[in-house]
């Protein structure tokens, strides 16, 4: 298994306080969401199929240090989620991108790859 590079839980958005089971942890390669007490469920993302990353800071989140990250992926299991109420936010998004963009170059993968349905040009 490859080194964890960071690692942090879901939070409450008021006091930070991370009393929820929701971990989440990111690898070179792989970003994983782990939930659940009794009934626990682990989910993976292979970076390269993150499309886009974006960040989204409510006022009650920048007043604790807490930050929401959107990732859209082509993963199919997992599509579009979210990565809520962390710290250092803008620091983990910013990781997170140079990792998808280094594992996207790794492997030779563009865009163009997840573009699902056809084009509004391929419609005759």
């Amino acid at each position: 298994m490859s080194e964890i590079l960071w690692s942090d839980r879901k939070r409450w958005t008021f006091f930070a306080l991370p009393f929820t089971f929701t971990k989440y942890s990111m690898s070179e390669d792989r970003f994983f969401i782990s939930r659940g007490f009794l009934n626990k469920s682990e989910d993976e993302v292979r970076l390269y199929r993150i499309t886009d990353v974006s960040l989204k800071r409510s006022f009650g989140q920048r007043i604790f240090g807490l930050g929401t990250i959107l990732v859209s992926s082509g993963d199919k299991t997992l599509r579009d989620f979210e990565i809520k109420n962390i710290k250092n936010s803008k620091d983990v998004k910013e990781q997170l991108s140079e990792l998808v963009d280094k594992q996207r170059d790794a492997k030779r993968v563009s865009g163009r790859e997840f573009i699902d349905g056809p084009d509004e040009f391929d419609e005759v």
